[in-house]
Protein backbone atom coordinates (compact mmCIF):
# COMPACT_ATOMS: atom_id res chain seq x y z
CA UNK A 1 0.00 0.00 0.00
CA UNK A 2 2.64 2.26 0.92
CA UNK A 3 4.17 2.49 -2.83
CA UNK A 4 0.57 3.20 -4.36
CA UNK A 5 -0.07 6.91 -4.73
CA UNK A 6 -3.80 7.96 -4.63
CA UNK A 7 -2.75 8.70 -9.12
CA UNK A 8 -1.87 5.05 -9.06
CA UNK A 9 -4.68 3.54 -7.51
CA UNK A 10 -7.27 5.86 -9.98
CA UNK A 11 -4.87 4.18 -13.01
CA UNK A 12 -5.46 0.67 -11.83
CA UNK A 13 -8.86 1.20 -11.33
CA UNK A 14 -8.99 2.25 -14.95
CA UNK A 15 -8.41 -1.33 -16.18
CA UNK A 16 -11.34 -2.61 -15.00
CA UNK A 17 -13.50 0.37 -14.35
CA UNK A 18 -14.89 2.55 -17.08
CA UNK A 19 -15.50 6.59 -15.81
CA UNK A 20 -16.53 7.44 -12.44
CA UNK A 21 -13.83 9.43 -12.32
CA UNK A 22 -14.73 11.30 -9.33
CA UNK A 23 -16.01 7.76 -6.75
CA UNK A 24 -12.47 6.70 -7.81
CA UNK A 25 -10.44 9.86 -6.73
CA UNK A 26 -12.71 9.39 -3.32
CA UNK A 27 -11.88 5.81 -3.00
CA UNK A 28 -7.95 6.33 -3.59
CA UNK A 29 -7.36 9.38 -1.17
CA UNK A 30 -9.39 7.25 1.57
CA UNK A 31 -7.14 4.12 0.89
CA UNK A 32 -4.07 7.03 0.93
CA UNK A 33 -5.33 8.23 4.23
CA UNK A 34 -4.81 4.70 5.79
CA UNK A 35 -1.41 4.85 5.06
CA UNK A 36 -0.41 8.02 6.33
CA UNK A 37 -2.15 7.31 8.95
CA UNK A 38 0.48 4.02 9.95
CA UNK A 39 2.81 7.38 9.38
CA UNK A 40 1.29 9.35 12.24
CA UNK A 41 3.06 9.31 15.73
CA UNK A 42 1.38 6.64 17.83
CA UNK A 43 -0.31 8.88 20.36
CA UNK A 44 -2.22 10.65 17.45
CA UNK A 45 -2.51 7.32 15.37
CA UNK A 46 -5.74 6.51 16.71
CA UNK A 47 -7.44 9.53 16.73
CA UNK A 48 -7.82 9.47 13.04
CA UNK A 49 -11.25 7.80 12.48
CA UNK A 50 -11.44 6.63 8.43
CA UNK A 51 -13.50 8.77 6.31
CA UNK A 52 -16.47 6.82 5.04
CA UNK A 53 -17.90 6.64 2.07
CA UNK A 54 -21.52 7.13 0.43
CA UNK A 55 -21.57 5.67 -3.53
CA UNK A 56 -25.18 7.36 -4.70
CA UNK A 57 -25.99 6.05 -8.07
CA UNK A 58 -28.23 3.60 -10.27
CA UNK A 59 -27.47 -0.26 -10.22
CA UNK A 60 -24.62 -1.09 -12.97
CA UNK A 61 -22.62 1.74 -12.85
CA UNK A 62 -19.72 0.57 -11.38
CA UNK A 63 -20.44 0.96 -7.11
CA UNK A 64 -19.75 -2.38 -5.89
CA UNK A 65 -17.05 -2.84 -8.84
CA UNK A 66 -14.84 -0.32 -7.39
CA UNK A 67 -15.10 -1.09 -4.07
CA UNK A 68 -14.10 -4.99 -5.27
CA UNK A 69 -11.30 -3.51 -7.21
CA UNK A 70 -9.99 -1.59 -4.46
CA UNK A 71 -9.74 -4.34 -1.83
CA UNK A 72 -7.71 -6.50 -4.79
CA UNK A 73 -5.53 -3.66 -5.48
CA UNK A 74 -4.38 -3.72 -1.70
CA UNK A 75 -5.34 -7.52 -0.87
CA UNK A 76 -7.31 -6.10 1.99
CA UNK A 77 -9.98 -7.99 4.10
CA UNK A 78 -13.24 -7.09 2.08
CA UNK A 79 -16.94 -8.13 2.81
CA UNK A 80 -20.07 -7.38 1.07
CA UNK A 81 -23.40 -7.18 2.46
CA UNK A 82 -26.56 -5.69 1.71
CA UNK A 83 -28.49 -3.56 4.13
CA UNK A 84 -31.79 -4.86 3.39
CA UNK A 85 -30.73 -7.69 4.97
CA UNK A 86 -30.61 -6.69 8.42
CA UNK A 87 -33.36 -6.32 11.08
CA UNK A 88 -33.79 -4.36 14.45
CA UNK A 89 -32.65 -6.41 17.86
CA UNK A 90 -35.73 -8.22 18.42
CA UNK A 91 -36.87 -8.93 14.48
CA UNK A 92 -36.05 -12.15 13.16
CA UNK A 93 -33.02 -11.81 10.53
CA UNK A 94 -29.59 -11.09 10.80
CA UNK A 95 -27.96 -8.26 13.26
CA UNK A 96 -25.53 -6.24 12.18
CA UNK A 97 -22.71 -7.00 14.22
CA UNK A 98 -22.74 -10.38 11.86
CA UNK A 99 -20.79 -8.22 9.13
CA UNK A 100 -18.05 -7.83 11.19
CA UNK A 101 -18.31 -11.33 12.17
CA UNK A 102 -18.05 -12.26 8.18
CA UNK A 103 -14.87 -10.30 7.61
CA UNK A 104 -13.06 -11.61 10.25
CA UNK A 105 -14.04 -15.24 9.64
CA UNK A 106 -13.15 -14.63 5.99
CA UNK A 107 -9.86 -12.95 6.80
CA UNK A 108 -9.29 -15.75 9.37
CA UNK A 109 -9.93 -18.29 6.13
CA UNK A 110 -7.30 -16.42 3.64
CA UNK A 111 -4.73 -16.17 6.37
CA UNK A 112 -4.99 -19.76 7.39
CA UNK A 113 -4.86 -20.85 3.58
CA UNK A 114 -1.72 -18.21 2.62
CA UNK A 115 0.23 -20.05 5.87
CA UNK A 116 -0.61 -23.93 4.58
CA UNK A 117 0.65 -22.86 0.96
CA UNK A 118 3.76 -21.26 2.54
CA UNK A 119 4.11 -24.38 5.00
CA UNK A 120 3.95 -26.88 1.63
CA UNK A 121 7.88 -27.62 0.86
CA UNK A 122 8.37 -28.64 4.49
CA UNK A 123 5.04 -30.69 4.98
CA UNK A 124 5.91 -32.45 1.47
CA UNK A 125 9.05 -33.23 3.41
CA UNK A 126 7.20 -34.60 5.94
CA UNK A 127 5.01 -36.61 3.68
CA UNK A 128 7.86 -38.22 2.26
CA UNK A 129 9.42 -39.57 5.48
CA UNK A 130 6.09 -40.69 6.57
CA UNK A 131 5.18 -42.58 3.45
CA UNK A 132 8.56 -44.36 3.11
CA UNK A 133 7.54 -45.46 6.46
CA UNK A 134 4.84 -47.19 5.65
CA UNK A 135 6.56 -48.28 2.84
CA UNK A 136 9.61 -49.58 4.23
CA UNK A 137 8.16 -49.99 8.38
CA UNK A 138 11.27 -49.26 10.67
CA UNK A 139 11.49 -52.99 12.72
CA UNK A 140 14.58 -51.95 14.55
CA UNK A 141 12.59 -49.64 17.08
CA UNK A 142 10.78 -52.74 17.75
CA UNK A 143 13.74 -55.02 17.81
CA UNK A 144 15.74 -53.01 19.78
CA UNK A 145 12.89 -52.32 22.50
CA UNK A 146 12.34 -55.90 22.36
CA UNK A 147 15.96 -56.84 23.20
CA UNK A 148 16.13 -54.08 25.66
CA UNK A 149 13.28 -55.60 27.70
CA UNK A 150 14.60 -58.44 27.73
CA UNK A 151 17.81 -57.73 29.01
CA UNK A 152 15.55 -56.19 31.46
CA UNK A 153 14.36 -59.11 32.70
CA UNK A 154 17.30 -60.30 33.29
CA UNK A 155 18.34 -57.86 35.51
CA UNK A 156 15.55 -57.80 37.24
CA UNK A 157 15.95 -61.87 38.02
CA UNK A 158 19.54 -61.24 38.92
CA UNK A 159 18.37 -58.48 41.33
CA UNK A 160 16.04 -60.50 43.08
CA UNK A 161 18.64 -63.18 43.08
CA UNK A 162 21.00 -61.15 44.88
CA UNK A 163 21.29 -57.45 45.28
CA UNK A 164 24.81 -57.48 45.63
CA UNK A 165 25.36 -58.13 42.11
CA UNK A 166 23.45 -55.12 41.16
CA UNK A 167 26.12 -53.43 40.11
CA UNK A 168 27.60 -55.90 37.81
CA UNK A 169 24.38 -56.47 36.33
CA UNK A 170 24.23 -52.76 35.61
CA UNK A 171 27.53 -52.86 33.80
CA UNK A 172 26.15 -55.73 31.72
CA UNK A 173 23.53 -53.80 30.94
CA UNK A 174 25.20 -50.69 29.92
CA UNK A 175 27.63 -53.17 27.92
CA UNK A 176 24.63 -54.91 25.74
CA UNK A 177 22.92 -51.20 25.46
CA UNK A 178 25.96 -50.15 23.65
CA UNK A 179 26.36 -53.19 21.77
CA UNK A 180 22.55 -52.68 20.53
CA UNK A 181 23.22 -48.95 19.63
CA UNK A 182 26.22 -50.11 17.62
CA UNK A 183 23.70 -52.67 16.10
CA UNK A 184 21.33 -50.22 15.23
CA UNK A 185 23.82 -48.38 13.36
CA UNK A 186 25.10 -50.53 11.35
CA UNK A 187 21.39 -51.90 10.22
CA UNK A 188 20.44 -48.31 9.52
CA UNK A 189 23.64 -47.93 7.40
CA UNK A 190 22.65 -51.21 5.84
CA UNK A 191 18.89 -50.87 5.00
CA UNK A 192 19.50 -46.69 4.28
CA UNK A 193 20.48 -47.69 0.24
CA UNK A 194 17.06 -49.74 0.12
CA UNK A 195 15.31 -46.57 1.34
CA UNK A 196 17.01 -44.04 -0.83
CA UNK A 197 15.68 -46.86 -3.85
CA UNK A 198 12.29 -46.50 -2.34
CA UNK A 199 12.42 -42.65 -1.92
CA UNK A 200 13.74 -42.77 -6.02
CA UNK A 201 10.76 -45.11 -7.04
CA UNK A 202 8.20 -42.97 -4.85
CA UNK A 203 9.63 -39.71 -6.55
CA UNK A 204 9.19 -41.19 -10.23
CA UNK A 205 5.82 -42.13 -9.52
CA UNK A 206 7.09 -46.26 -10.03
CA UNK A 207 4.63 -46.95 -6.83
CA UNK A 208 1.63 -45.05 -7.57
CA UNK A 209 -0.46 -47.82 -8.00
CA UNK A 210 0.42 -49.55 -4.46
CA UNK A 211 -1.69 -49.95 -1.64
CA UNK A 212 -0.64 -48.61 1.50
CA UNK A 213 -2.56 -48.62 5.30
CA UNK A 214 -3.47 -45.00 5.92
CA UNK A 215 -5.60 -43.91 9.82
CA UNK A 216 -7.34 -40.69 8.65
CA UNK A 217 -8.94 -38.90 11.77
CA UNK A 218 -12.44 -38.55 11.87
CA UNK A 219 -14.39 -36.41 14.40
CA UNK A 220 -18.40 -36.53 14.15
CA UNK A 221 -19.96 -33.14 15.23
CA UNK A 222 -23.60 -33.32 16.19
CA UNK A 223 -25.67 -30.28 15.05
CA UNK A 224 -26.38 -28.17 17.29
CA UNK A 225 -28.89 -24.73 16.68
CA UNK A 226 -28.63 -22.34 19.62
CA UNK A 227 -31.60 -18.84 19.03
CA UNK A 228 -30.46 -16.02 20.50
CA UNK A 229 -29.54 -12.26 20.21
CA UNK A 230 -25.68 -12.86 19.55
CA UNK A 231 -27.07 -14.30 16.52
CA UNK A 232 -27.66 -17.91 15.26
CA UNK A 233 -24.84 -18.63 13.25
CA UNK A 234 -22.30 -17.45 15.90
CA UNK A 235 -23.55 -19.31 18.92
CA UNK A 236 -24.13 -22.24 16.96
CA UNK A 237 -20.42 -21.90 15.81
CA UNK A 238 -19.16 -21.64 19.56
CA UNK A 239 -20.87 -24.11 21.22
CA UNK A 240 -19.48 -26.67 18.01
CA UNK A 241 -16.35 -25.38 19.42
CA UNK A 242 -16.78 -26.01 23.13
CA UNK A 243 -17.87 -29.59 22.17
CA UNK A 244 -15.30 -30.56 19.96
CA UNK A 245 -12.85 -30.68 22.60
CA UNK A 246 -14.96 -33.01 24.83
CA UNK A 247 -15.34 -35.20 21.64
CA UNK A 248 -13.20 -38.57 20.90
CA UNK A 249 -11.66 -38.27 17.36
CA UNK A 250 -11.83 -41.56 16.05
CA UNK A 251 -9.49 -42.80 13.41
CA UNK A 252 -10.35 -44.94 10.74
CA UNK A 253 -7.62 -47.53 8.75
CA UNK A 254 -8.40 -47.31 5.63
CA UNK A 255 -6.24 -48.84 2.30
CA UNK A 256 -5.44 -46.12 -0.59
CA UNK A 257 -3.14 -45.79 -3.11
CA UNK A 258 0.21 -44.18 -2.70
CA UNK A 259 -0.79 -40.64 -4.22
CA UNK A 260 -4.41 -40.36 -2.47
CA UNK A 261 -1.87 -41.32 0.68
CA UNK A 262 0.45 -38.23 0.05
CA UNK A 263 -2.25 -35.77 -0.54
CA UNK A 264 -3.88 -36.92 2.83
CA UNK A 265 -0.68 -36.72 5.07
CA UNK A 266 0.68 -33.46 2.98
CA UNK A 267 -3.25 -32.04 3.87
CA UNK A 268 -2.88 -33.39 7.92
CA UNK A 269 0.89 -32.06 8.03
CA UNK A 270 0.66 -28.26 6.67
CA UNK A 271 -2.45 -27.73 9.07
CA UNK A 272 -0.19 -29.00 11.80
CA UNK A 273 2.93 -26.93 10.76
CA UNK A 274 -0.32 -23.64 10.67
CA UNK A 275 0.19 -22.13 14.28
CA UNK A 276 -3.17 -21.42 14.41
CA UNK A 277 -3.26 -18.36 17.54
CA UNK A 278 -0.69 -16.60 15.26
CA UNK A 279 -3.16 -16.90 12.17
CA UNK A 280 -5.93 -15.45 14.50
CA UNK A 281 -3.99 -12.27 15.80
CA UNK A 282 -2.54 -11.43 12.46
CA UNK A 283 -6.50 -12.18 10.49
CA UNK A 284 -7.82 -9.78 13.39
CA UNK A 285 -5.09 -6.90 13.01
CA UNK A 286 -5.64 -6.81 9.32
CA UNK A 287 -9.44 -6.81 9.95
CA UNK A 288 -9.05 -3.56 12.10
CA UNK A 289 -6.52 -1.64 10.42
CA UNK A 290 -7.30 -2.50 6.80
CA UNK A 291 -10.99 -4.14 6.85
CA UNK A 292 -12.97 -3.06 3.87
CA UNK A 293 -16.83 -3.42 4.35
CA UNK A 294 -19.11 -2.64 1.47
CA UNK A 295 -22.54 -2.04 2.55
CA UNK A 296 -25.07 -2.00 -0.17
CA UNK A 297 -28.51 -0.80 -0.41
CA UNK A 298 -28.70 1.18 2.05
CA UNK A 299 -31.13 3.09 1.00
CA UNK A 300 -33.65 1.08 1.13
CA UNK A 301 -32.89 1.18 5.29
CA UNK A 302 -34.06 4.58 4.97
CA UNK A 303 -37.26 5.92 5.46
CA UNK A 304 -39.17 8.93 4.72
CA UNK A 305 -40.88 11.05 6.44
CA UNK A 306 -41.16 8.94 9.72
CA UNK A 307 -43.32 5.67 7.60
CA UNK A 308 -45.00 3.63 9.78
CA UNK A 309 -46.11 0.39 9.17
CA UNK A 310 -44.10 -2.60 7.58
CA UNK A 311 -41.14 0.02 7.58
CA UNK A 312 -41.04 0.56 11.23
CA UNK A 313 -37.49 -1.23 11.62
CA UNK A 314 -36.13 1.09 9.27
CA UNK A 315 -34.78 3.24 12.02
CA UNK A 316 -33.77 0.29 14.04
CA UNK A 317 -31.42 -0.75 11.78
CA UNK A 318 -29.80 2.57 11.35
CA UNK A 319 -29.13 3.05 15.04
CA UNK A 320 -28.11 -0.62 15.12
CA UNK A 321 -25.29 -0.16 12.47
CA UNK A 322 -24.51 3.61 13.97
CA UNK A 323 -22.47 2.54 16.79
CA UNK A 324 -20.61 -0.40 14.40
CA UNK A 325 -19.67 2.39 11.92
CA UNK A 326 -18.58 4.71 15.10
CA UNK A 327 -16.35 2.31 16.11
CA UNK A 328 -16.88 -0.07 18.89
CA UNK A 329 -15.86 -3.91 19.95
CA UNK A 330 -17.32 -6.82 18.38
CA UNK A 331 -17.71 -10.25 20.20
CA UNK A 332 -16.60 -12.78 17.31
CA UNK A 333 -15.68 -16.46 18.18
CA UNK A 334 -12.12 -15.40 17.77
CA UNK A 335 -11.85 -12.44 19.95
CA UNK A 336 -13.09 -9.15 20.53
CA UNK A 337 -12.68 -7.11 17.14
CA UNK A 338 -12.72 -3.03 17.34
CA UNK A 339 -14.28 -1.82 14.44
CA UNK A 340 -13.01 1.95 14.90
CA UNK A 341 -10.88 1.87 11.96
CA UNK A 342 -12.51 -0.04 9.48
CA UNK A 343 -13.17 1.44 6.25
CA UNK A 344 -17.40 1.81 5.37
CA UNK A 345 -18.08 2.01 1.74
CA UNK A 346 -22.05 2.32 1.41
CA UNK A 347 -23.93 2.79 -1.84
CA UNK A 348 -27.87 3.38 -3.20
CA UNK A 349 -29.76 4.06 -5.80
CA UNK A 350 -31.65 6.74 -3.82
CA UNK A 351 -34.26 7.10 -6.58
CA UNK A 352 -37.28 7.88 -3.94
CA UNK A 353 -35.22 8.98 -0.99
CA UNK A 354 -32.00 11.40 -0.41
CA UNK A 355 -29.38 10.60 2.36
CA UNK A 356 -30.62 13.18 3.96
CA UNK A 357 -33.58 11.08 4.87
CA UNK A 358 -31.02 8.76 7.17
CA UNK A 359 -30.74 9.46 10.86
CA UNK A 360 -28.38 12.81 11.12
CA UNK A 361 -26.11 10.38 13.40
CA UNK A 362 -25.57 7.96 10.62
CA UNK A 363 -25.11 10.90 7.99
CA UNK A 364 -22.03 12.31 9.81
CA UNK A 365 -20.30 8.90 10.19
CA UNK A 366 -20.21 9.12 5.87
CA UNK A 367 -18.47 12.41 5.34
CA UNK A 368 -18.02 11.68 2.14
CA UNK A 369 -20.87 11.64 -0.58
CA UNK A 370 -20.41 11.13 -4.39
CA UNK A 371 -22.67 11.02 -7.25
CA UNK A 372 -21.82 8.56 -10.04
CA UNK A 373 -22.53 9.32 -13.34
CA UNK A 374 -25.67 7.33 -15.44
CA UNK A 375 -23.71 5.28 -18.39
CA UNK A 376 -24.55 6.52 -22.07
CA UNK A 377 -23.46 5.37 -25.54
CA UNK A 378 -20.03 6.13 -25.02
CA UNK A 379 -19.39 4.77 -21.60
CA UNK A 380 -20.96 1.42 -23.42
CA UNK A 381 -18.68 1.34 -26.20
CA UNK A 382 -15.57 1.69 -23.71
CA UNK A 383 -16.97 -1.22 -21.19
CA UNK A 384 -17.21 -3.45 -24.30
CA UNK A 385 -13.87 -2.88 -25.92
CA UNK A 386 -11.57 -1.44 -23.03
CA UNK A 387 -10.66 -2.82 -19.86
CA UNK A 388 -8.81 -5.96 -19.35
CA UNK A 389 -11.81 -7.91 -18.49
CA UNK A 390 -14.02 -6.35 -21.43
CA UNK A 391 -17.22 -8.46 -22.56
CA UNK A 392 -16.44 -8.76 -25.40
CA UNK A 393 -12.98 -10.71 -24.88
CA UNK A 394 -14.60 -12.57 -22.79
CA UNK A 395 -16.84 -14.19 -25.50
CA UNK A 396 -14.20 -14.33 -27.91
CA UNK A 397 -12.02 -16.22 -25.29
CA UNK A 398 -15.24 -18.22 -24.78
CA UNK A 399 -15.18 -19.22 -28.60
CA UNK A 400 -12.03 -19.98 -29.35
CA UNK A 401 -12.41 -23.24 -26.97
CA UNK A 402 -14.86 -24.36 -29.82
CA UNK A 403 -12.11 -23.11 -32.51
CA UNK A 404 -14.55 -20.32 -33.51
CA UNK A 405 -12.58 -17.24 -34.35
CA UNK A 406 -15.18 -14.46 -33.36
CA UNK A 407 -14.78 -10.76 -34.44
CA UNK A 408 -16.62 -7.70 -33.40
CA UNK A 409 -16.41 -4.93 -36.44
CA UNK A 410 -16.69 -1.61 -35.01
CA UNK A 411 -20.11 -0.24 -36.22
CA UNK A 412 -21.63 -3.46 -34.81
CA UNK A 413 -19.96 -2.67 -31.08
CA UNK A 414 -21.28 1.11 -31.29
CA UNK A 415 -24.85 -0.19 -32.61
CA UNK A 416 -24.81 -2.69 -29.70
CA UNK A 417 -24.14 0.12 -27.50
CA UNK A 418 -26.76 2.32 -28.80
CA UNK A 419 -29.22 -0.02 -28.42
CA UNK A 420 -28.15 -0.58 -24.63
CA UNK A 421 -28.67 2.96 -24.15
CA UNK A 422 -32.46 2.89 -26.11
CA UNK A 423 -33.28 -0.31 -24.09
CA UNK A 424 -32.32 1.68 -20.67
CA UNK A 425 -34.12 4.67 -21.45
CA UNK A 426 -36.81 3.44 -22.38
CA UNK A 427 -37.37 0.42 -19.66
CA UNK A 428 -35.74 0.34 -16.52
CA UNK A 429 -31.96 1.54 -16.34
CA UNK A 430 -29.69 -1.27 -15.11
CA UNK A 431 -26.73 0.41 -16.30
CA UNK A 432 -23.84 -1.77 -18.01
CA UNK A 433 -25.99 -4.96 -16.68
CA UNK A 434 -27.83 -4.38 -19.78
CA UNK A 435 -25.03 -5.31 -21.85
CA UNK A 436 -24.93 -8.91 -20.74
CA UNK A 437 -28.31 -9.45 -21.57
CA UNK A 438 -27.59 -7.89 -25.25
CA UNK A 439 -24.63 -9.90 -25.78
CA UNK A 440 -26.63 -13.40 -24.93
CA UNK A 441 -29.60 -12.62 -26.91
CA UNK A 442 -27.18 -11.45 -30.04
CA UNK A 443 -25.01 -14.65 -29.81
CA UNK A 444 -27.30 -17.28 -28.31
CA UNK A 445 -27.46 -19.23 -31.84
CA UNK A 446 -23.55 -18.89 -32.31
CA UNK A 447 -22.82 -20.46 -28.34
CA UNK A 448 -25.71 -23.73 -29.64
CA UNK A 449 -24.38 -24.59 -32.68
CA UNK A 450 -21.02 -23.81 -32.33
CA UNK A 451 -19.29 -27.04 -31.52
CA UNK A 452 -20.81 -28.63 -35.18
CA UNK A 453 -20.07 -25.62 -37.48
CA UNK A 454 -17.85 -26.31 -40.36
CA UNK A 455 -17.36 -22.08 -40.59
CA UNK A 456 -14.00 -21.31 -38.51
CA UNK A 457 -14.53 -17.86 -38.63
CA UNK A 458 -17.38 -15.57 -37.78
CA UNK A 459 -17.81 -11.92 -38.12
CA UNK A 460 -20.52 -9.77 -36.20
CA UNK A 461 -21.42 -6.46 -38.23
CA UNK A 462 -24.25 -3.99 -38.70
CA UNK A 463 -26.74 -5.77 -40.22
CA UNK A 464 -26.58 -8.73 -38.06
CA UNK A 465 -26.92 -6.69 -34.92
CA UNK A 466 -30.10 -5.17 -36.26
CA UNK A 467 -31.45 -8.27 -37.69
CA UNK A 468 -31.20 -9.93 -34.32
CA UNK A 469 -32.28 -7.03 -32.39
CA UNK A 470 -35.44 -5.69 -35.13
CA UNK A 471 -38.30 -7.76 -33.36
CA UNK A 472 -37.26 -6.65 -29.78
CA UNK A 473 -36.30 -3.56 -30.39
CA UNK A 474 -39.73 -2.25 -32.60
CA UNK A 475 -42.02 -4.20 -30.29
CA UNK A 476 -41.69 -2.38 -26.52
CA UNK A 477 -43.92 -4.77 -24.75
CA UNK A 478 -41.51 -7.62 -26.15
CA UNK A 479 -38.47 -5.83 -25.03
CA UNK A 480 -39.47 -5.10 -21.40
CA UNK A 481 -40.01 -8.65 -21.18
CA UNK A 482 -36.80 -10.27 -22.83
CA UNK A 483 -34.70 -7.07 -22.28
Amino acid sequence: MSSLKPSEIVKELDKYIIGQNKAKRSVAIALRNRWRRQQVPEELRDEIAPKNIILIGPTGVGKTEIARRLSMLTDSPFNKVEASKFTEVGYVGRDVESMVRDIVELTVNKVKSKEQKAAIPKAEQITEERMLDLLLPPVLHSKKKKENQNLEDEAEEELDEAEEELDEAEEELDEAEEELDEAAVQEQEKDSPTRAKLRKMLREGKLDKRYVDLDVSEQNMPVIEVFSNAGLEEMGINFKDMLGGMMPKNSKRRKVKVPEAMKLISQEESQNLVDFDKVVKQAIERVEQSGIIFLDEIDKIAGKDGSHGPDISREGVQRDLLPIVEGSTVTTKYGPVQSDHILFIASGAFHAIKPSDLIPELQGRFPIRVELDSLARKEFVRILTEPKNALLLQYVALMKTEGLDVIFEDPAVDEIAKIAEEVNSRTENIGARRLHTLMECLLEDILFEAPDMDTKKISIDVKYVREKFKDIKNDDDLSRYIL
